[in-house]
């Protein structure tokens, strides 16, 4: 067994034990004394804490102990020392999206990376070094001046270490495979405190468990990643065209109501069976809002400014309610998305699929009309199934072994989520 393979055993074990108040006390006040100008610990009632426990779903969130944000990787060491040491619980949180409470929140001590927050791009290399506390909306925004992107996040507000050490399912993953897929390296620091840079020549062990492996491994306090190739449109006009030209895609969202959703359905059977094209791509949201029903939401997205004829013409042509549908920049595009508000409570869930056939969609669409006014009644304030297809060679983009398997069975899958007030079901 490799050593670093003991460490989830030790996150576990960390994050059941009973919350002892003296020691968590006393592991506070030890990282205050061993962390540098560079980082800061915060308390309850203090305005950092709150920002630093804060989740998208309420539900999430859990009362730390003591916050601390650690600013230097020798910092993460040294915080992590302590938590060796006094064998207190703690939690690791980068952008605050997970879903789940003790995903990245905790009663004990939570390590909030958002200090973690530069982006440097090396054109020579093709690589962009990204800290782990950004969101991704922050490191489009970085890389809009140098015309490049990255394989990450598909809208607002998603953070970029829980998304890229899970897999990573992004608009460009039909292209360029998963997130994971674009790692160069991780820097690391491990439970021992060492700080590595993980690639696949120095540590091939640990580059490859951290390729879906979450935090089970240590903290990441930086990905590299490989930049998308840039678009390129026969032209001789070099590097500038090129440059202007990848930032263009586009897309946007189509709202349809109640009298359009059959077509819609018929639209996404279709598409997903029949598209190739690998710059294409779209999420189908069958949702139940409260006060008004049945509501679906198409993001369609084309990666260049010109899409096929054809590729999106069964949805634009569907009578909407509304659509932002354009020629746009990447960044623009992720950012003109309606955010989510964030919720007090919220669950989700994903099945995977061969492909979405009319029967599967039929069901889908089923389930939520039942659930949707079935659950209205009780707190329910947004039901959602977010179907999402992606091509059969999504898995194959890497030749490196990651937790990922490149012959897995199936690409697509449908997410479900219940967003609720603050009373309960």
């Amino acid at each position: 067994m490799y050593p670093c393979l003991l460490l989830p055993l030790l996150v576990t074990a960390l994050a059941t034990a009973s919350v002892d108040k003296v020691s968590l006390q006393t592991a506070c006040l030890a990282i205050s004394k061993a962390i540098s100008p560079a980082s800061a610990i915060s308390y309850p009632g203090e305005p950092i804490y709150q920002q630093d426990i804060s989740h998208y779903l309420n539900s999430s969130v859990q009362a730390a102990a003591c916050t601390v944000e650690p600013g230097t990787t020798h910092d993460v060491a040294a915080i992590l020392n302590v938590i060796s040491t006094t064998r207190v619980p703690f939690g690791v949180k980068g952008g605050g999206h997970a879903s789940n409470p003790g995903f990245s929140s905790t009663p004990g001590v939570l390590i909030a990376m958002r200090r973690f927050s530069r982006v440097e791009y090396d054109a020579v290399a093709g690589t962009a070094a990204i800290g782990a506390g950004l969101i991704w909306d922050d490191v489009y925004a970085a890389l809009a001046p140098f015309g490049v992107n990255v394989v990450g996040g598909r809208v607002p507000g998603i953070g970029v270490a829980g998304f890229t050490l899970g897999g990573g399912f992004s608009w460009k993953t039909n292209q360029f495979g998963l997130t994971i897929d674009t790692v160069e390296a991780f820097e690391l620091v491990k439970p021992s405190g060492v700080v590595v840079n993980v690639t696949k020549g120095t540590f091939p062990d640990l580059f490859f468990a951290l390729k879906g492996g979450y935090n089970n491994f240590g903290i990441v306090t930086k990905f590299t990643l490989r930049r998308t190739p840039k678009a390129k449109f026969g032209s001789e006009y070099s590097l500038r065209l090129d440059l202007f030209c990848d930032k263009l895609m586009q897309g946007g969202t189509i709202v349809y109501l109640q009298t359009s959703l059959a077509a819609v359905s018929a639209a996404t059977a279709k598409f997903s069976s029949t598209s190739t094209d690998p710059k294409a791509a779209i999420i189908v949201s069958s949702g139940y809002l409260e006060g008004q029903g049945r509501v679906d939401n198409v993001i369609v997205f084309y990666d260049g400014p010109n899409p096929p004829p054809g590729i999106f013409d069964d949805y634009l042509s569907i009578p909407a309610a509304s659509t932002t549908v354009k020629t746009n920049n990447f960044g623009t595009f992720i950012s003109e998305m309606t955010p989510d508000p964030g919720f007090p409570r919220g669950i989700s869930a994903v099945a995977s699929h061969n492909d979405y056939s009319p029967t599967l969609l039929n069901a889908i669409a089923n389930e939520t009309n039942f659930w949707g006014e079935k659950l209205a009644s009780k707190s329910a304030i947004f039901l959602s199934y977010a179907i999402e297809p992606f091509l059969q060679s999504i898995f194959s983009h890497d030749n490196s072994t990651s937790g990922i398997p490149p012959t897995a069975p199936t690409a697509s899958f449908h997410q479900s989520g219940l967003l609720m007030d603050g009373s309960g079901i």
